[in-house]
């Protein structure tokens, strides 16, 4: 890996320049205090110092709804699959999110190649930032997500007065070499930025999964009887909103709209959620999950057990998206987690 350095002077015209040449979408503050990734017109709307986004910059890769495919019935039958995707650089992305993506990355390339998601990751570079202000919930520190040192093309660390940046891919080096006025990063440089990415963890001190990293399936795995889920239960919406905000969530429903002239029409998917009471319905009518705490112990099962003894990582970065959009407080899986071990 090799690092260069960007004074901040010359940060803002780096920005412009990728927007003059490319879509950009990077955070922007949506009202006080609250975050999201979206089309940048100017540097000036970008804010690298955030806590955490509302959602992740998953749905630029994986949208909520996505057209697959569009058809025509009649004498002429015809279907043309739908692959729109063009140039993009998100920038501002934490590690954890970082992370979130590389993991949609080795999901959708394998077995059943998802040619709609790589298409969109294929044509994406991802600027990253570290992370210098953690939010409420956020509990990285516990999933190895606090910071990162592959799965982007640039990663930034803000030193004072320049940025020291990671090149991660030669897309990256290409893109700083056209766009940015740029130096190679001295000794001193690289340096503080190991200084500054040692702490980074620390931030995450007061949230923490006391179970280690590695024994959290065994942990699910004992506890798979817990009354724990049906006490969630009784105060759960099953409105999904855990599923919806959470950068590794990859589950969707797909449906066809035939319009008015019964002549045409398109295949599109939308996300979908465990949480989601249809969610496990067939054709039949048979539910396989119908009640709520079957669902809720799903998806800390997908989080903590499923994910990890399939690609050896959790299903879960640690972002605290899902505890701080749920009304009812009931899917921290930090307090879960630590509930299952102490056995309450």
């Amino acid at each position: 890996m090799t690092f260069r350095a960007i004074e901040k002077k010359n940060f803002p015209p780096f920005i412009d320049s990728l927007i003059q040449a490319m879509e950009v979408v990077g955070v922007r503050e949506k009202v006080e205090g609250k975050y999201e990734f979206a089309p940048l017109e100017a540097a000036s709307q970008l804010c690298l110092e955030y806590d955490v986004t509302l959602l992740s910059p998953k749905k630029f890769l994986f949208p909520p709804r996505e057209t697959l495919l569009k058809f025509k019935t009649g004498k002429s039958v015809s279907c043309e699959p739908v692959l729109d995707s063009q140039s993009l650089a998100v920038i501002g992305v934490h590690p954890y999110d970082i992370k979130a993506i590389a993991q949609l990355d080795r999901i959708f390339a394998d077995a059943n190649r998802d040619e709609h998601y790589l298409r969109k990751r294929q044509d994406t570079v991802i600027i990253g930032v570290d992370i210098k202000r953690s939010s409420t919930h956020a509990f990285c520190r516990s999933m190895n997500s606090a910071t990162v040192q592959e799965g982007f093309d640039l990663l930034l660390t803000d030193i004072g007065e320049s940025y020291v940046v990671a090149v991660g891919t030669n897309q990256g080096q290409a893109l700083l070499e056209k766009h940015a006025v740029s130096r190679a990063a001295t000794k001193e440089e690289i340096g503080k930025r190991a200084e500054i990415q040692e702490k980074i963890p620390y931030m995450f001190s007061l949230n923490t999964v006391n179970t280690p990293y590695e024994e959290l399936p065994k942990l699910l795995a004992d506890h798979a009887e817990s009354k724990l889920f049906a006490e969630l239960a009784e105060k759960c919406f099953s409105c999904g909103s855990c599923n919806l905000v959470c950068p590794t969530c990859y589950c969707f429903d797909v449906q066809d709209d035939m319009a008015l002239n019964l002549s045409e029409g398109e295949r599109f998917r939308l996300w979908d959620g465990c949480l989601l009471d249809g969610f496990a319905k067939v054709a039949t009518g048979e539910n396989f999950r119908e009640n709520r705490a079957e669902r809720i112990r799903h998806r800390i099962f997908r989080k903590g057990k499923y994910i990890y003894e399939k690609y050896g990582e959790h299903g879960c970065v640690g972002c605290g998206r899902c505890a701080s959009a749920c009304l009812p407080d009931i899917a921290n899986p930090v307090e879960i987690f630590n509930r299952l071990k102490e056995g309450k």
